[in-house]
């Protein structure tokens, strides 16, 4: 019912923007430019103006600058209307040169084809007159030379109301601030104060950059093209630093007309390719180069959802939806993430990862897609620890695989196929780390065998606690440690048996949760009374809700260290390193010592 609901107040919600664009546009507008603006009011309050004084300098200059820029913008384009009829013979010819560049070929078969279908579709359409019949009369009406003055006044309505609303709203700010906060109810304060705050700074940061950035690729174009000798340079400078608001593709759509121009204008065909190749250079130059140094951080919004929202926009509103996408969208997602009806808008439209890592790592190994998930761990290792690695990604999606398979939600195969991909990519990671280290991948020649110390990995139950254990053994100096891992498939006796002919200086249990816990212990128990000075360390990598209780529940079992992390185990190791190994005692001198009287 809930989510038929949400279906239907956005049906509602679109039907309503389409119905009241006329009203919401110029708001929306003078939002935008309140956005903009507000940083140059607020500095010049603070320098001792008034509220008012701020806002009416700021206003009359914006918009007198504005309408200088236009007033040149209309000479120039007046002037460009009255020579485009000078470049038709030329314009003209550059056609007649494609087309015989594509004559005998495919082209030209194209063409007639064609042509020939459509003079058939009209033979049909075409109804016979019968012979003396009067000829057809087509009316045509002449365009009238007047001013359509309905629309001028819709559009010069519509100016003055941003403008308005613009003065207002800066004069208002936090009173309209502060009514909103209203409307969101005070038990909703901390939450309305976010989505207020985190929104205004993206948008202006992003308007501030854009403006910063389109200017300057505008200011850009408008030089090159003086220097290429291309007439009315200011016009097409404006148009790209205009149309680059449009995210992906305005600057194109700016491009086109000028290369065009540039086509009609000149005989060759030169022109034209430098100006297109001036227009991919800044555009190159401004995305990564400018871009990147001024953003610092993006708008939240991710690429495929900002095209959707762009075309979404342009449907709704029109041309100004192109300009108004961005920041509507960007409002969109900083709701969606504070309030929870709207969580699945910010998974679809934000530019944060929608899934975890581990997450992302596990669903590729379901899937079988083993490159995909060793190139997300490869990539996280390019930024992260490899202990990271292994600790926030890789063990926990062997815990996910475990508790999958205790449901019965993933078959046997499918388990030991993820456990075998995760033990190559683990040792792909660990052999890429120890190669980067340099010595330390040539543990041999370093240190001699003899002084290393050596430690018995025991996996308590399966292959997920084996491959915990392996991804310790990569964390240690193999120059100092010899980390040998048993099979998880040992008896407790075989267990006791391998350490008695190992004489290791320690012996780690390592058990991932949930479960292990009981036969942890059961293993702690035998091997104290086996081995009273042996040292047990013990790893539970990621437990987190009943840690105090493990701790006390394995103590006093036997064990001497229990570790929840990888990066604690290694501490641990590092307790014992330098440690003589124990002496062992066999079982009759255990029982002798346990029933030999008490001294005093």
């Amino acid at each position: 019912m809930n989510r038929l609901a949400t279906v239907v107040a956005l049906i509602v919600g679109v039907t309503a923007l389409y119905l009241a664009r006329a009203v919401l546009v110029p708001i929306a507008l003078a939002a935008l430019l309140t956005f903009m603006v507000y940083p140059i009011v607020s500095g010049l309050t603070r320098l001792g103006l008034g509220r008012a004084i701020s806002v009416g300098a700021v206003v009359t200059t914006l918009f007198l600058a504005l309408g200088g820029v236009f007033w040149i913008l209309t000479v120039e384009f007046t002037a460009l209307s009255t020579q485009i009829p000078v470049y038709r013979d030329n314009l003209i010819a550059k056609i007649g040169e494609v087309k015989r560049l594509g004559s005998g070929g495919a082209l030209e078969k194209m063409q007639t084809a064609l042509t020939d279908v459509t003079r058939e579709l009209e033979k049909e359409t075409q109804a016979p007159r019968l012979p003396g019949a009067p000829a057809p009369v087509v009316v045509r009406s002449e365009p009238s030379g007047r001013w359509q003055l309905p629309a001028y006044v819709e559009y010069m309505g519509s100016a003055g109301a941003v403008i308005v609303l613009v003065i207002f709203m800066l004069i208002e700010r936090e009173d309209l601030r502060n009514r909103i906060i209203r409307l969101g109810g005070y038990s909703r304060l901390i939450t309305t104060t976010r989505v207020l705050d985190e929104a205004a700074h993206r948008i202006s940061r992003y308007l501030l950059m854009q403006t910063i950035i389109n200017t300057s690729f505008g200011i850009g174009i408008t030089g090159g093209l003086m220097l290429l000798g291309v007439p009315y340079a200011l016009l097409w400078g404006f148009l790209a630093a205009v149309l680059r608001f449009i995210p992906y593709v305005g600057v194109w759509l700016a491009a086109l007309v000028p290369i065009v121009f540039t086509l009609a204008m000149f005989p060759r065909w030169y022109q034209p390719l430098l100006v297109a190749g001036l227009f991919v250079a800044l555009e190159v130059a401004a995305s990564f180069v400018l871009e990147p140094l001024l953003y610092g951080q993006s708008a939240g919004v991710s690429q495929v959802a900002l095209l959707c929202s762009v075309a979404f926009w342009a449907w709704l509103w029109g041309p100004i939806g192109l300009v108004l996408a961005t920041p509507l969208t960007v409002c969109l997602v900083v709701l969606a993430k504070h309030v929870p009806g709207l969580e699945f808008i910010g998974v679809l439209m934000s530019d944060e990862p929608p899934i975890a890592p581990a997450a992302a790592y596990y669903q590729r190994l379901l899937a079988q897609d083993r490159p995909e998930a060793e190139r997300i761990v490869t990539e996280r290792a390019r930024e992260h620890a490899l202990e990271a690695v292994f600790g926030d990604v890789i063990l926990p999606a062997l815990r996910h695989a475990r508790h999958d398979r205790a449901e019965e939600t993933l078959s046997e195969e499918a388990e030991q196929s993820i456990w075998r991909d995760t033990r190559e990519i683990v040792d792909a990671l660990g052999a890429r780390a120890r190669a980067d280290a340099g010595a330390a991948a040539a543990p041999a020649e370093t240190e001699p065998p003899s002084r290393r110390v050596r430690v018995v990995g025991i996996p308590v139950r399966d292959e997920a606690d084996r491959l915990g254990l392996a991804m310790l053994e990569h964390l240690v100096d193999p120059s100092r440690w010899s980390l040998e891992i048993a099979s998880p498939h040992l008896l407790g006796s075989e267990i006791i048996a391998l350490i008695s002919e190992q004489r290791p200086v320690a012996v780690f249990l390592g058990a991932l949760p949930s479960g292990g816990r009981g036969r942890t212990r059961y293993l702690c128990k035998r091997l104290r009374a086996r081995f009273p000075d042996l040292r047990i360390l013990v790893g539970r990598w990621g437990l987190r809700d009943s840690a105090v209780l493990t701790r006390r529940q394995l103590e006093g079992a036997g064990a001497d260290l229990i570790s929840t992390s990888l990066p604690e185990s290694r501490q641990h190791l590092q307790q014992v390193y330098g440690l003589e190994p124990p002496t062992l005692r066999s079982p009759a001198e255990i029982d002798a010592a346990a029933g030999a009287p008490a001294t005093a």
